[in-house]
Order: C-alpha cells, then sequence, then structure tokens
C-alpha cells in the first residue's frame, strides 16, 4: 500500500479520515483557491483539489494523495471565506431563510503511477430565518473567516441550519460515504463507515470551539 497523505490543515477533515482506521500524513499543499467567474462551483472546486493534490504529489509521488476543497453557492453565487466579519454578516444574510449548495471535490492521486480520480458530491443545506441579532449571536460564537460561506454546520450549526438534504460530513469537508468507497476501490483497507459518526462529531466540535484558541474550517 502506498502511503495515504491528506493534503489539507483542515481538523475536521483530518479527523473524519482518521475514522476510516488507516494511517495518513497530513501535509498542507499552501496552493492559491482560484475562483473564476465563468465556471460551475462544482468545477471550482474539482480544479482546485486537483491543484491541491498535485502540489503535495510531486513532492510525494509514490504517496496516495487526498485533495479537497469545499464551496458554498446559492443560484450562480459563490460563497467563499469572508474576508472581514462584515463580510460574514452579509454571507450569512443573504443565505438566511433558504436552502443553498454545499460542494466538495476529492481528487485522489498517484502522481509515480500517472493514476488519478476526481469527483464531488453536492448536499442541500436549508437555513433558518435569521435576523440580524441571531446573525450577530452566531458570529460572537464562530469564527467564521476560515469557512466557505462563513459558517460551519459542526460549529453552532443548530443556530443556523434547519435541516440538511445528503451527506453531513460532506458540509463538514470530506464525504465520507463516497470517499470510503473511492478509497476501497484504490485498495485501501478502511473500516465501515459508522454513520453515527456525524452527530458525535458536531457535538464534539461544539465543546472544542468552546476552548481558546481552538481553529477550525473547511
Amino acid at each position: 500500500m502506498p502511503p495515504l497523505i491528506l493534503a489539507s490543515e483542515s481538523p475536521r477533515r483530518a479527523e473524519l479520515l482518521r475514522q476510516l482506521g488507516y494511517e495518513f500524513k497530513v501535509v498542507p499543499s499552501g496552493t492559491p483557491e482560484i475562483h473564476h467567474g465563468e465556471l460551475t462551483a462544482q468545477e471550482i472546486a474539482q480544479i482546485n483539489a486537483y491543484r491541491k493534490a498535485r502540489t503535495v504529489g510531486k513532492k510525494y509521488p509514490d504517496a496516495l494523495v487526498i485533495g479537497a476543497d469545499t464551496l458554498v453557492f446559492l443560484d450562480r453565487i459563490l460563497f467563499g471565506k469572508p474576508k472581514s466579519l462584515e463580510g460574514a454578516y452579509e454571507m450569512l444574510e443573504q443565505l438566511q431563510g433558504k436552502a443553498h449548495t454545499v460542494v466538495t471535490a476529492i481528487c485522489l492521486l498517484h502522481l509515480r503511477s500517472h493514476k488519478q480520480r476526481i469527483f464531488a458530491e453536492n448536499t442541500i443545506v436549508t437555513f433558518r430565518p435569521l435576523d440580524a441579532v441571531k446573525i450577530r449571536r452566531y458570529l460572537t460564537k464562530v469564527n467564521p473567516l476560515d469557512k466557505a460561506g462563513a459558517y460551519a454546520i459542526q460549529e453552532e450549526g443548530d443556530l443556523l441550519v434547519e435541516g440538511i438534504s445528503g451527506s453531513y460530513t460532506n458540509v463538514v469537508g470530506l464525504p465520507m460515504e463516497r470517499l470510503r468507497a473511492e478509497l476501497s476501490s484504490w485498495g485501501v483497507p478502511v473500516e465501515p463507515w459508522n454513520p453515527g459518526f456525524s452527530a458525535i462529531l458536531a457535538e464534539k466540535a461544539r465543546t472544542q470551539s468552546t476552548r481558546p484558541g481552538y481553529r477550525s474550517g473547511r
């Protein structure tokens, strides 16, 4: 088996991947993300995931590298990471009371054998109606600046989210059901995925997010 590398600095992605029972190394790619107005959110996420995986793969050509990118979009409006708290407020104001889509793209890359697989999963997330007080309350509890769409479902998500259709872990940053199947097809031995882990993850994140200096992101 080739060594497995996660090309992401997200602690949530690492924690999700750890549930598959396979040892891996975390090597953040540091690759700038592109946002091209003429491409769909799914196309942008797939390109970003590939760029991240390839950057790390060049350094570790014998490893199986996992690159990932998560984006939030409503209609054709793309919501990336806000640059300020006011920008985060504006994003949540636009998303409130509506259903939006979260897309996570994954690139599996083994550069030595020139083998790769790129795929993406979509989850529909419906927000509660939110007024200014509720939005400000959320922003006092969670750092939105490193999160696409200015929120993380695993951090105080019940303040914002009314419901989801699709994979919960896809919204966190890795579509675990699909990823497990894809890794298995590459011969990676993985443990059966426990669907109840989504609830455990959400509760653990709510506890951790109250600790000083805690950082999370997709």
